[in-house]
């Protein structure tokens, strides 16, 4: 499970990297940009989508086995164990909402 949660940690960072990458050699052409300001812009920004991603990983992972558990007891469990999972996959798309807010300011 940690490899798992490793690998997707790593994709996402790098995923934010190559944003950061784009966006910085973008900013680095604009006039009015102020470079300490977008680079830490990237960074909180990168920051955001790891580290949120990171967590819903971990909060899938434990809400999922159990869930898993409890509906091989009580199948009439689906309905909650499904809203219980799209709660904590919510974080992702949070955190992925304020990354994008945050580019959007640099």
């Amino acid at each position: 499970m940690k490899k798992r949660l490793v690998t997707v940690y790593t994709w996402t960072l790098s995923m934010a990297l190559v944003m950061m990458g784009a966006r910085w050699a973008w900013a680095q052409t604009a006039t009015y940009s102020n470079p300490d300001i977008v680079k830490w812009g990237f960074l909180a920004a990168a920051l955001v989508a790891g580290i949120g991603t990171l967590a819903a990983a971990i909060a899938v992972a434990a809400i999922g086995a159990a869930a898993l558990g409890a509906l091989s007891e009580k199948p009439e469990l689906a309905g909650r164990a499904l809203i219980f999972l799209g709660l904590a996959e919510g974080l992702a798309i949070y955190s992925l909402i304020i990354a994008i807010m945050i580019l959007g300011k640099i």
